[in-house]
């Protein structure tokens, strides 16, 4: 296996360059935090947003759980593949499989993840918020883990702080998701906070007014998550800053949310920031993410 940054074999180059495609399209935001990591890391990060880019979308390519189901384990062995030195011929495995040779991030990590998406193939809503964080922790959160091992930090406070950024980011996300998700009849918010309100107005795109306070309350919890990762601010290592400034991106997308009194039904959807290069520049250069 090939080792280091894209150069050398075309195929591998063509498959990096692939993969900071993928991770421009599909998760802009924390791509857009990987351009501050040094060129090494930001082209394994990369490999690793588009794997989870990829994980992600099952539910949406796939028509029956057990295909959700087949197509993970899939990417179960693959992962197990690439600890053990192999790469399978997929544009996304081979950048990933020698991210993995050179950082060896814990591959429990990348299980935990996966047994995350699972979830995804269940159409039923989370019974509490508790079990929406569990979900969100195991996906987002942990993502945010690997991706501190892609920059080599190994630091008690940036994990603490990376986990909590990361749930409230896929907290966030699914707020933001709730009118696309509902539109395919599919509710993620939890059932004690949803109360009477009827899901099948969510699907008819006729929400009750119940609903800014269902995710209101999400919202909130997202927002207590950054004030948790921020209590490790003056102690996390600089490297470590390109897995922690998505923080910065989320503090907009919730005044977004406040501004529009959490009724998502009615709003459009958000593009990127011309501004987001500079606050996140800012945020890496003085530490506050």
């Amino acid at each position: 296996m090939q080792h280091g940054a894209p150069g050398g074999d075309g195929e591998l180059a063509a498959a990096w360059a692939y993969c900071a495609a993928q991770a421009r399209t599909a998760d802009h935001g924390r791509w857009l935090c990987g351009l501050f990591a040094p060129e090494a890391a930001r082209h394994d990060l990369w490999a690793l947003l588009a794997f989870n880019a990829e994980v992600a979308r099952t539910r949406e390519v796939v028509r029956e759980p057990m295909l959700g189901q087949i197509r993970l384990q899939w990417w179960r062995e693959a992962i197990a593949e690439a600890y053990a030195g192999r790469a399978r011929a997929h544009q996304v495995m081979a950048p990933l499989a020698d991210a993995i040779a050179r950082r060896r991030p814990p591959v429990e990590r990348f299980e935990t993840l996966l047994d995350g998406r699972l979830r995804d193939l269940d159409d039923q809503p989370f019974a509490t918020l508790a079990d929406l964080e569990a979900y969100a922790q195991a996906t987002s959160g942990t993502l945010s883990l690997l991706m501190l091992d892609m920059l080599g930090v190994d630091d008690g406070g940036a994990r603490e702080a990376a986990t909590a950024i990361g749930t409230a980011w896929a907290l966030v996300g699914l707020v933001r998701a709730t009118p696309h998700l509902a539109a395919h009849r599919r509710l993620m918010m939890p059932t004690d906070l949803m109360g009477d309100i009827n899901p099948e107005s969510l699907f008819t795109g006729r929400p009750d007014a119940g609903l800014a306070n269902v995710l209101r309350a999400v919202v909130d919890r997202a927002s207590a998550l950054l004030v948790e990762a921020r209590r490790h601010r003056r102690k996390v290592p600089t490297p470590a800053l390109p897995a922690l400034v998505p923080a910065r991106l989320l503090d907009r997308r919730i005044a977004r949310i406040h501004r529009a009194d959490y009724l998502m039904f009615d709003q459009p959807q958000e593009t990127p920031s011309a501004a987001d290069p500079i606050r996140l520049w800012w945020a890496v250069r003085t530490g506050r993410f």
